[in-house]
């Protein structure tokens, strides 16, 4: 990569490859402010009076008058002709007159008024939902088997979420958005309902919103109205709830959708409607404080809104979804202190939302990209970006500067040094989100010029998913150090087993040298890269349980039996649910590990296995 990292990656202005439509976007053309008449040229006009007809010539009988002809169809709006503009009156005395009948028509069937307002062939079943088909990455349309719904739903409801790794979120998220058939016994929009709630929880607020908007509108339940306003907010895109408010009215009333009327009218160009509706929503106490003045700068932002809403957090104490969306949708930015009061995930939408600046959205980005919402290519486009930015600190432009040197420069000296910078310094324990950052630069270093830094460089390799670049260095790192313990594990072409002394050669690296011990056993034995005599000598004197039993245990291993990868998937985010790698039992990573390579997800077992020697 000669050209500068400046120069290749300057166009970016947005993290990922998903974009969030503005809130505002959406609103109508302005409305014309003086009404204009729709009648027809003459209409309302004094009736001139009727010229004389000549009369007829002597001994000749008076014309019979024509047949009028049957009126011909017009374009709505065309002027009609002078003739039929005025028509005569009937040669009938008025106290002769019939009364022309009025016939009521039919009231419309409301099947078939929704087949013209969605054809057949544009209807989406229930029987299938999901964003990502598997040809685009995501998982078999039969990923959840003959798996009980509500017993999925229930799994996905008490996921505790984030989770500690970086790659079990990233495979739970690509299960999350998969097309897939629905299990039995829920409805398909409920249980879209469930994986988006649990996406919003992880952080992924854009997958979550392509989640709920994978189902028709005629088709949500109580459930799902409920997570796509929370999805809407996530996206700081109050106005993709608009569409859904009269039938969440009906069927799904709550304080956030009365407000949404106001909001929604307001979007419309409408404040004439909008205006008595925030009013009465006062008068019924429906919001008050930070949250109705928020409401009130939406509506006021819309088309002839006329009006600005200044917002104070001075006595706000606590973010919630309402009002970091409408925040968001509004441009206010959010102190920095309320971010403390809500859940991590909160950060993740932050650092997904396009309203907020490039400088301020780096600190979030990382974080999310260390948790999987943000990919490593994502997070470079940022700090590309952030690097033409005039409004960007001084430490935001030496990180974009030290990393164009680590990706661009000619030196590998200057190169590795840029990383070291980029990772804290030479002899600092580097975050694993910079690991995420240098991933790709990492991949540029020469093995042999770097050996020094090689469990840096493996640990950031892998984080990216690069693992046949990392293997290239399997003949120069030490043996039985972190890198070489990575890549063990994360190799694609490994031919051979290891044997027990291999094992016993791992020191452990830095940190905590004992459990990295048991990770690195409880990875390979998962993997099936060591014999079963090994695996027993291993786990007596490891101390590592691989063959408790549980609950747990026996639902992973009854789908992993029944190829259910989706099933496997939630159920492995079961059981990784703790605050960090050091509190993921060993004999769980094993089983993990074991479930995921049994359903085909073997590239994600790797990645798991070796992140737990990088993280552990």
């Amino acid at each position: 990569m000669r050209t500068s990292l400046k120069a290749t990656l300057a166009a970016a202005v947005a993290v990922g490859a998903l974009t969030v439509s503005g809130a505002l976007a959406l609103a109508p053309a302005i409305g014309q402010d003086r009404p204009e008449s729709i009648l027809p040229p003459g209409f309302g006009e004094p009736t001139p009076a009727p010229a004389p007809r000549p009369a007829p010539p002597a001994g000749t009988q008076p014309a019979r008058p024509a047949t009028p002809a049957p009126p011909q169809s017009r374009t709505p709006g065309e002027a009609l002709p002078p003739s039929a503009m005025i028509q005569p009156l009937p040669a009938t005395p008025p106290e002769t007159a019939l009364p022309t009948p009025v016939v009521t028509p039919p009231p419309v069937d409301p099947a078939v008024l929704a087949r013209y307002e969605m054809p057949e062939y544009a209807r989406r079943s229930l029987a299938t939902v999901g964003p990502v088909t598997s040809s685009e990455g995501g998982l078999q349309t039969d990923a959840f088997g003959d798996a009980d719904g509500q017993y999925v739903e229930t799994l996905m409801r008490r996921l505790t979420a984030p989770l500690p790794s970086r790659w079990m979120s990233i495979l739970l998220r690509r299960a999350l958005v998969s097309r897939v058939d629905t299990p039995s016994h829920t409805n398909g929009a409920d249980f879209a309902a469930e994986r988006a709630w649990l996406l919003l929880r992880m952080g992924e607020s854009v997958a979550a919103r392509a989640v709920t908007q994978g189902v028709d509108t005629d088709n949500y339940t109580p459930k799902l109205y409920q997570v796509a306003m929370n999805a809407s907010l996530a996206t700081g895109d109050p106005a993709g709830f608009c569409p859904l408010v009269p039938g969440a009215m009906r069927y799904a009333p709550a304080r956030g959708w009365t407000m949404a009327q106001a909001i929604c009218a307001g979007l419309s160009g409408n404040p004439a409607q909008a205006t008595p509706l925030i009013a009465t929503a006062k008068r019924r106490n429906v919001a008050s404080g930070i949250d109705m003045l928020l409401a009130q700068k939406v509506v006021g932002a819309g088309a002839q809104g006329r009006q600005a809403v200044t917002i104070e957090w001075d006595g706000v104490d606590q973010l919630t979804a309402w009002r970091f969306g409408l925040a968001m949708a509004t441009g206010v930015a959010v102190p920095d202190e309320l971010y403390a009061s809500a859940g991590p995930q909160v950060r993740y939408w932050q650092a997904l939302s396009p309203s907020v600046p490039l400088g301020a959205r780096l600190a979030p980005a990382e974080s999310a990209a260390g948790q999987g919402v943000l990919s490593s290519a994502a997070l470079v486009d940022l700090y590309a970006a952030t690097a033409n930015d005039d409004d960007a600190q001084s430490a935001a432009t030496a990180t974009a500067n030290d990393l164009q040197t680590a990706y661009a420069d000619r030196s590998p000296d200057a190169r590795l040094n840029a990383l070291r910078q980029l990772w804290g310094g030479a002899d600092t324990q580097p975050s694993y989100s910079r690991l995420v950052l240098t991933a790709r630069a990492a991949a540029r270093m020469n093995p042999t010029l770097a050996k020094a830094e090689a469990d840096h460089l493996v640990a950031s390799m892998l984080s990216a998913g690069l693992d046949r670049t990392a293997a290239r260095w399997l003949g120069t790192v030490p043996a039985g150090g972190d890198a070489w313990a990575m890549i063990m594990l994360s190799d694609p072409d490994a031919y051979r087993r290891l044997s027990y002394s291999d094992l016993a050669s791992y020191s452990g690296g830095a940190g905590d040298s004992a459990l990295k011990q048991r990770m690195l056993f409880a990875g390979l034995a998962g993997l099936g890269r060591l014999n079963s005599g090994d695996i027993e000598r291993a786990a007596q004197s490891l101390g590592v349980r691989i063959g408790a039993d549980n609950a747990w245990t026996r639902a992973l291993d009854r789908a992993a039996r029944a190829g259910q990868s989706g099933t496997v998937v939630v159920l492995a985010a079961i059981g990784m649910q703790a605050s960090g790698w050091k509190d993921i039992p060993p004999e769980a990573l094993y089983r993990i590990v074991g479930a995921l390579r049994a359903v085909g997800l073997d590239g994600e077992a790797r990645m798991i296995a070796a992140e737990a020697i990088a993280r552990a």
